[in-house]
């Protein structure tokens, strides 16, 4: 039977009262498990390497110290510039303990980015994580007016020591001959639940990124509401994926953390088969396009074959899903299907869950939209990817769990949430979660709330008969063709990006007759094809005006979205023969689109697609 909300709130002080701070969580496990427990691993370089519970500890409270050393105050903001890592958490659960907020910049941030979050922060000291990143932090160093000191990870960086830059490992020795030991007790003694945790600056797919402000209490919020429904065990082990600067990732660390197990960070998506099978995670949060390329790959890959695997494949899945759908609701399983079960896993389900490591429990998933048919395909191979819902200013609204899991939804809401639609269809959602305010900005902290103290959360959507969310689209991304309908582009661009031969896609038509599309070939997947099918070419501009090429994407374009309706069709598209990325301006950090620079970057090709 669900539990009232005070019944939840009554919990959530006990589960607060217990652990009350981040820094005051990771300093219990340490004491309890020492040497006995790895507790965080990493692989910068070829090896992994492990760290106890004990070491973590160490190392935490030797960067504090050195913090501490330093003239870090209370409230002060630390950053971190820099992939996933230890490193990045020993940095981030030092500032805690010295009772600063860490500020993370995303690692594939440009010098310019990273300089603005500085100043308007006012970050006297940050860590940074490679080459790359330490190149960018000297270039503003000594140019803003608060940068003061910049710490190296990696041994493996070229820095020029000073005062003002050295490595981790120094800067750790620097903190244990401090004679800080002291002055840190009576830091740890002065911890709140309601000390300012952090300021996460959101990726920005509209403008100037905001600092959105979380307290511990925020955070352990987030843990309760997640953790209800998925438990992990001491021995099982978390995949870090996603960007730790992201709430999404650094929220499901903390709680894997809370329960006592172990986490692994990956600083390099592109190497995710070889981490995936190295760590073999039980747990992993990701982000749909992951899930998108897989998917493409398995199945056009299977669509290459021989009839009689074709049969083979579609059918395991079909007998897998059986299979999960009794689990699911604690039925037993017929022997005649048990039997089938066995075949297809040896044959095709156990290949699918291998490529993930063969461990999984739980992988969740989030961050944009994401197709239940796909969700479905991995769930009949026994792979549950749950979806769920929030944002960096009220996470995390909803969540699917094993239990309550309900393909093409976002899950039920989590305890200590609620929620409501808004007459105009807006989700808004109101909770412990929600940030304290976007810092120094307090015109746009009041636009983001409601009169009644709801936060507004500019996504359109509803909840279904079984209480599940469902979101249909960005209302700010949802455009009008001069026929007055409306179309919400992420359907649209979803649907076009679960093809093995798209990467990317955006869906354009604001004002216009009808809706048309800009596609980003997967090139390395169409060069592949071109020299296969004896197509030549000397550049990408001239690959993809090919009439083969054209006619290959017409008949993926037409596939994919067979099943939308007339208006929300795309009539045309154009091929575009470079890549949306960070660093040319189209994608955000989290490889969300940038609408407003796609418009003005391709405003001619855009034009031309509606020329009569």
């Amino acid at each position: 039977m669900e539990k009232t909300l005070q019944e939840y709130e009554k919990e959530f002080e006990e589960f607060l009262a217990r652990e009350k701070h981040l820094a005051l969580m990771v300093r219990s496990r340490a004491a309890k498990f020492g040497d006995s427990k790895i507790a965080v691993r990493h692989k910068p370089h070829d090896e992994w390497i492990a760290y106890t519970w004990a070491q973590f500890g160490d190392m935490i409270d030797s960067t504090a110290k050195g913090l501490l050393a330093a003239g870090v105050k209370e409230g002060d903001f630390v950053g971190i510039f820099a992939n996933n890592s230890v490193w990045w958490a020993v940095a981030d659960y030092a500032a805690y303990t010295v009772r600063a907020a860490s500020v993370p910049i995303y690692g594939t941030n440009s010098a310019k980015e990273a300089e603005y979050i500085i100043n308007h922060a006012e970050i006297r000291i940050l860590f940074v994580g490679n080459q790359d990143q330490y190149d960018k932090a000297m270039t503003i160093l000594g140019v803003s007016p608060y940068l003061e000191m910049v710490i190296a990870f990696d041994p493996a960086i070229q820095i020029t020591p000073s005062d003002k830059v050295m490595y981790l490992d120094d800067f750790m020795n620097m903190g244990r001959q401090a004679g800080q030991e002291k002055a840190l007790e009576e830091r740890i003694s002065r911890l709140d639940s309601d000390d300012l945790a952090t300021l996460i600056y959101t990726s920005g797919t509209t403008g100037t990124p905001k600092g959105v402000m979380l307290t511990h209490k925020n955070w352990f919020a987030m843990l309760f509401g997640t953790g209800y429904h998925i438990k992990p065990e001491e021995t099982d082990v978390n995949l870090a994926l996603i960007p730790l600067s992201h709430v999404f990732e650094r929220a499901w660390s903390y709680f894997i953390l809370v329960h006592n197990a172990q986490v692994d960070y990956c600083h390099d998506h592109t190497r995710l088969l070889e981490f995936l099978q190295e760590s073999r995670p039980h747990f992993m949060c990701s982000v749909p396009r992951m899930w998108e390329k897989v998917h493409a790959t398995l199945v056009e890959n299977i669509n290459n074959s021989s009839p009689l695997k074709q049969k083979l494949f579609w059918w395991s899945l079909k007998t897998g899903g059986q299979v999960e759908q009794l689990k699911k609701k604690h039925q037993p399983i017929p022997l005649g299907l048990s039997l089938k079960y066995k075949l297809a896993d040896k044959a095709v389900l156990s290949k699918i869950r291998a490529i993930f490591g063969g461990r999984t429990k739980v992988y969740n998933c989030g961050g944009s939209a994401f197709s239940g048919e796909i969700s479905e395909f991995f769930y009949n191979a026994g792979i549950y990817i749950l979806q769920g819902y929030g944002l960096t200013e009220c996470f995390v609204i909803c969540v699917s769990n094993p239990e309550r899991n309900k393909f093409g939804t976002c899950g039920p809401v989590v305890p200590l949430m609620q929620v409501r639609i808004s007459e105009e269809g807006e989700i808004q959602a109101k909770g412990p979660s929600m940030m304290q305010g976007y810092y120094k900005q307090p015109e746009l902290t009041a636009e983001m709330f409601t009169e009644d103290g709801w936060i507004k959360t500019g996504d359109k959507g509803y909840i279904d008969e079984d209480g599940f969310i469902v979101i249909t689209d960005r209302i700010k991304d949802m455009f009008k063709t001069s026929g007055g309908k409306y179309v919400a582009p992420q359907m649209i661009e979803t649907l076009l990006k679960e093809d093995f031969y798209i990467e990317n896609a955006a869906a354009v038509g604001d004002g216009k007759k009808y809706v048309a599309a800009l596609i980003v070939p997967a090139f390395e997947a169409l060069e592949a094809w071109a020299q296969k099918n004896g197509i030549r070419y000397s550049s990408r501009e001239e690959l993809v005006k090919h009439p083969a090429v054209v006619k290959l994407y017409q008949e993926r374009v037409e596939k994919q979205t067979k099943d939308l309706g007339q208006v929300e069709k795309p009539k045309k598209f154009a091929i575009l023969p470079v890549e949306f990325s960070q660093e040319t301006g189209e994608l955000t950090p989290t490889s969300k689109i940038k609408r407003k620079v796609i418009a003005e970057k391709y405003k001619d090709v855009i034009d031309s697609l509606f020329e009569d």
